[in-house]
């Protein structure tokens, strides 16, 4: 039997109930015509050009009424096959199938097998520290009603896994009979573009639905391997994994996150844990009906019959009065805030400790152990603001809060001035004891919003706020900036201020600003050895290709490890991933481990954004599993880290990355032709349409491609299959040093150095994921005949490179050591193969005969859209 043989059988179960839907809403013809350009599309993979031009006539003879079911059948088969995939990587018969089924057990095996000392692991358990900063990228096209949805269908296919009486098997497949019925059912695109109020709500929702649960139960897990090997487990008040969230705070080009915005993202974030906690408390109430108790417990309750009930039940009863508070507070701009509410995390884990305590002196530490330890779990992992909020905003809006006031003021203009006087004029006022801004004056609109902003950071404090992020800083007086604007608020407690580089520029200038910056004595005092440094993973390969940003990222960390090494402050790298290879994704396994040694040492910062939040958190054994695999990650990386490179490996890598950054930029800055043909062969224009996140698609309304974000950039290309920014340059630069005859270094360094195993790794899937054949229909169809040389000739480049990797991983296949993977892609081809036809068949109506287009066809083509995006999975 084969290894995939329950997913391919979970996947049946849901395309055929999916056509069972079909066919009762629209009857047999559509879904016959359904079936057949599926049976045909499967053929094509597998066949001739005459089967793959059949697909093609089939597809574009069909009717305006046709469209629409059809596109519509392809994707949510995606969004079907997607589920089943991510089931099986949780269920018993997916064990076999995945990679690392039981990561943190096999790493304290690897560890022992080592020799790595007792208490080395132990120190690293100690010292572990993850913070994943969920973040609202707009690449989530599936609508929260759906993700609902989708989930529920999971929790069929879980149960039915069981040995079931026939009587429940069949009331379990009608209930996966009406959900999919009820998708079916479901509009798929959203009618209006999400606010980020919504963006926060679907944060605290994954929470809610998934991570609640699997907190506690990954420490659980964390507990039960480490102590065979440690003979104890975590502490009590150990939060190795917490939570933070940009949903609210991200202002960096995003016109509606306003200082209004946070403030009701902080207060919704506290009424929803307020909400959660008496939820828990309200089970613990009814589980905790003892009467023993210590006298510690009992000097707080008195007499009471139930102690642990009676105090459980005046916490409660503190957190709906914190909850009802709020909701009035949400209503208003300003509203005071009364005595008697539960504000600071010390006032709910007081009492549930107590509990604890006094469960343990009476002799009840099986009951201590149950939901109670839960619970306080969850307490340090979320605490009473459920996700830290990060501010960002970018560097340029505080120069210019600065640039009108020194106009104001008479002494000129900040903007204008070099960075030394800069510093000197930050510096003076951060050690000045009077306010900074004379209350008659009246700052403009756009200055005001940063400094109601600041305001609102420092009214929510330390528990609500984790890090201020500023985009674009390069010099040590956009730091500054922000320390003192935040001052001036009357902040009370030393935010971390965190700069993020994320040019290829900037990521060459981050170690010189760090180091400038460390060795201002004022700043040195007031970070108390602590420095948080952002390192931007889109931006930088947007604008320099993957392979040549990827050593820039690798050469940056190494550097700003060594500085504060010697400068002995603790360094945390915050790292700007996002979904697919082109900005900074893939495995996050592989991703931390082929970081520099040593920049793991003060723990790891990493964002999860858009869809990859619902494929890593989404279900609560998925995030289990995803939490599992981050935490054995980084305690590897600390305790067995990678080498570091030889001084041969660093040279040609430095080849490489120049060669290929110049290949790159030869394209996407100097081609003529590239803008053009980029607009014409993808769909970039119509993804504007797509109400996907809050935020704008250009920073610059009018600009080009330069100003397009890095997220629709990677998008368009992921549509029409040539995944161009994710592999581009890559080939040209091993050609040239194979040319050279540094194969035989390349193979050492695949061999020995986990960085560059990983860009090679990246490489094979981005190139298994393309298709030159459906990106060429895209060219045929849609761009102009004098632009069509460029395609053909980036064509020719990916058939190059992709021959060229295969040959220096001596394979014939692309992942073939990677059989989870590869089944993956191959599993979905046949679902997304389809859309992309579609696609360019409705992109061509509403290119060149808009007068035929109809509101069925515009949604068709959304729908193509959030299908090949379902298909592509990190498609953003």
């Amino acid at each position: 039997m084969s290894q995939y043989a329950a997913l391919r059988a979970n996947v049946g179960l849901l395309g055929t109930q999916l056509g069972d839907t079909i066919r009762n809403q629209l009857g047999d013809a559509v879904l016959e015509r359904i079936e057949q350009i599926r049976a045909v599309a499967k053929e094509a993979r597998q066949g001739t050009e005459l089967q793959d031009q059949q697909l093609k006539q089939v597809l574009a003879s069909l009717t305006d009424q046709e469209i629409l079911p059809v596109a519509r059948a392809f994707a949510q088969f995606l969004n079907l096959a997607n589920l089943a995939e991510q089931h099986h990587t949780i269920s018993k018969a997916g064990r076999a199938s995945i990679e690392k089924p039981e990561p943190v057990a096999e790493l304290l095996q690897l560890l022992q097998n080592k020799n790595v000392s007792k208490s080395r692991i132990e120190q690293a358990v100690a010292d572990l520290s993850i913070e994943l900063v969920l973040t609202a990228h707009p690449t989530e096209v599936t609508r929260r009603t759906l993700i609902h949805k989708l989930t529920e269908i999971a929790s069929c296919l879980a149960e039915l896994e069981q040995d079931l009486a026939p009587a429940q098997q069949e009331k379990t497949e009608n209930r996966l009979y009406q959900l999919i019925t009820q998708a079916w059912h479901t509009n798929e695109i959203r009618e209006q573009r999400p606010t980020p109020v919504d963006e926060a709500k679907s944060g605290f929702a994954v929470i809610e639905t998934s991570l609640w649960d699997a907190i506690p139960e990954f420490i659980r897990d964390l507990d039960t391997a480490l102590i065979p090997v440690l003979g104890h487990g975590l502490a009590l008040d150990a939060a190795p994994i917490r939570f933070s969230s940009w949903m609210g705070g991200d202002r960096d080009g995003n016109p509606f996150v306003t200082a209004k915005v946070t403030r009701q993202v902080l207060l919704l974030s506290r009424w929803k844990a307020a909400d959660l906690f008496s939820r828990d408390l309200d089970i613990l109430a009814n589980e905790l009906s003892m009467n023993q108790a210590n006298d510690a417990l009992r000097a707080v309750v008195g007499e009471a019959s139930e102690p642990y009930r009676k105090l459980l039940n005046d916490v409660r009863y503190k957190l709906l009065h914190t909850r009802d508070w709020l909701t009035e507070a949400l209503k208003h701009d300003r509203l005071q805030r009364p005595e008697g509410l539960i504000w600071h995390n010390q006032q709910l884990l007081e009492p549930l400790l107590l509990c604890y305590q006094s469960l343990l002196d009476c002799k009840m530490q099986v009951v201590a152990e149950g939901l109670l330890k839960d619970t306080i779990r969850r307490a340090y992992a979320f605490g009473l603001t459920l996700l830290k909020l990060d501010v960002r905003q970018e560097s340029g809006r505080h120069t210019a809060v600065f640039s009108e006031f020194t106009r104001y003021l008479g002494i000129g203009d900040y903007a204008e001035w070099d960075e030394p006087a800069r510093q000197a004029f930050l510096l003076n006022e951060l050690s000045s004891k009077r306010p900074l801004f004379p209350r008659n004056w009246s700052p403009s609109p756009e200055v005001k919003e940063v400094l109601d902003t600041c305001d609102i950071v420092a009214r929510h404090g330390p528990e609500a706020l984790s890090t201020y992020v500023i985009s674009m800083a390069g010099k040590p007086s956009d730091v500054l900036a922000v320390q003192l604007l935040l001052k001036d608020a009357g902040i009370t407690f030393p935010m971390r201020v965190a700069p993020l580089f994320e040019t290829l520029a900037d990521l060459t200038n981050a170690p010189e600003c760090i180091s400038k910056l460390l060795a201002i004595d004022w700043y040195r005092g007031y970070i108390n050895g602590r420095q948080e440094v952002m390192i931007g993973y889109s931006d930088s390969a947007k604008d320099a290709g993957a392979f040549a940003a990827a050593w820039a990222q690798y050469s940056a960390q190494e550097a700003l490890v060594a500085i504060c090494q010697q400068a002995k402050v603790q360094l945390t790298l915050f790292h700007g991933r996002g979904g697919t290879i082109g900005r900074g994704g893939g495995p996050a396994h592989a991703a931390i481990l082929s970081q520099p040694p040593g920049s793991l040492a003060g723990g790891l910062r990493v964002t999860e954004q858009g869809e990859m939040i619902r494929f890593k958190f989404g279900l609560n054994g998925l995030a289990q599993r995803s939490l599992a695999l981050y935490a054995s990650a980084v305690l590897e990386g600390v305790l067995l880290p990678p080498p570091v490179p030889e001084q041969s490996w660093r040279e040609l890598m430095q080849q490489l990355a120049t060669v290929s950054c110049d290949a790159y930029r030869a394209v996407v800055r100097h081609h003529p032709d590239f803008v053009p043909y980029f607009r014409a062969a993808t769909p970039e224009l119509e993804l504007g349409q797509l109400p996907l996140g809050s935020r704008p698609p250009k920073r610059n309304p009018n600009g080009g491609v330069e100003s397009l974000r890095a997220i629709p950039w990677i998008f368009a290309w992921s549509q029409n299959r040539l995944m161009l920014p994710a592999w581009l340059g890559a080939g040209n630069a091993l050609a040239v040093v194979v040319e050279q005859g540094k194969t035989e270094l390349l193979a050492q360094m695949r061999a020995q150095w986990p960085f560059f195993a990983t860009r090679l790794s990246m490489l094979e899937m981005v190139y298994l994921k393309a298709d030159a054949e459906i990106a060429a229909y895209y060219d045929e169809k849609l761009v102009p005949e004098h632009l069509l040389p460029l395609g053909l000739q980036l064509r020719q480049q990916l058939a190059a490179d992709t021959a060229l990797l295969l040959k220096l991983i001596q394979s014939d296949t692309l992942m073939a050591n990677e059989a989870w993977i590869r089944e993956s892609i191959m599993l979905r081809n046949t679902y997304v193969d389809p859309l992309h036809i579609l696609q360019v068949e409705l992109l061509n109506r509403v290119r060149h005969a808009p007068e035929t287009v109809n509101d069925s066809i515009k949604r068709a083509l959304m729908v193509t859209i959030a299908g090949i995006a379902a298909g592509m999975r990190n498609s953003g």
